[in-house]
């Protein structure tokens, strides 16, 4: 005997709670996961940059300042010992530079600007120096992390050096990117809880003026 409800046989009832499960789930597999798409096709667009320009605050400002850019750490690189100390890079002992990680969205800002920005930061003729700051550790770098970065800093240190606005021989390096080691957290908080020590060290430093003497009205003086 088939058994009703309402005069309804039961098994369209379970027909249509299947038919109805069925519909939903393929509703949120097409719908539900339309929310997740724009973040995912987000993180695809961001990128990393890294660059040493001397002491590695001096950078962030002019970074943090982009459209585009998502966040900045200040940190170091290029050098052999794992994981060293802030004491230890200062030393001048590791092989590490001072450096700034700066991560982008790619799709609102270029890695071009970011090089753009970045020579008009720094003294490109001072080899491992900058400024007041002298050693291996203070030098000048753009650390390129595929191919696409390594041409586009070798074309602009190449145009850079034809325009003759520079008097002098660029020796900014142009290497390839390994582990980033971030300051400890007293070093890299240091910008954002100590503004006044950071802008008497920086004019003390004589930075701005050297910027100045080097790119006139397109020095980054922050």
């Amino acid at each position: 005997m088939t058994r009703t409800l309402g005069g309804v046989p039961l098994s369209h009832f379970r027909l249509a709670i299947v038919t109805f499960a069925a519909v939903s789930l393929l509703s949120w597999w097409m719908h539900g996961n339309e929310d997740p798409m724009p973040f995912a096709n987000a993180k695809a667009s961001t990128a990393v940059a890294t660059f040493a320009g001397g002491c590695l605050w001096c950078l962030q400002p002019s970074y943090d300042a982009l459209d585009g850019v998502i966040g900045t750490t200040p940190g170091y690189t290029g050098g052999t010992k794992p994981d060293p100390t802030d004491e230890e890079v200062l030393s001048g002992e590791t092989g590490h530079a001072e450096a700034l990680e700066v991560v982008y969205d790619a799709s609102k800002i270029t890695y071009e600007k970011l090089l753009d920005v970045y020579w008009h930061n720094i003294d490109p003729l001072s080899r491992n120096a900058q400024f007041c700051d002298h050693g291996t550790q203070y030098r000048t770098a753009i650390f390129y992390h595929d191919d696409a970065q390594w041409r586009l800093a070798e074309a602009a240190k190449a145009k850079l050096d034809a325009s003759g606005a520079l008097k002098g021989p660029i020796v900014t390096q142009i290497t390839k990117a390994g582990v980033f080691y971030p300051a400890r957290d007293y070093r890299r908080e240091a910008f954002d809880k100590n503004s006044t020590q950071y802008i008497f060290y920086r004019n003390g430093c004589g930075r701005d003026a050297r910027l100045r003497q080097l790119w006139g009205a397109a020095a980054a003086i922050d």
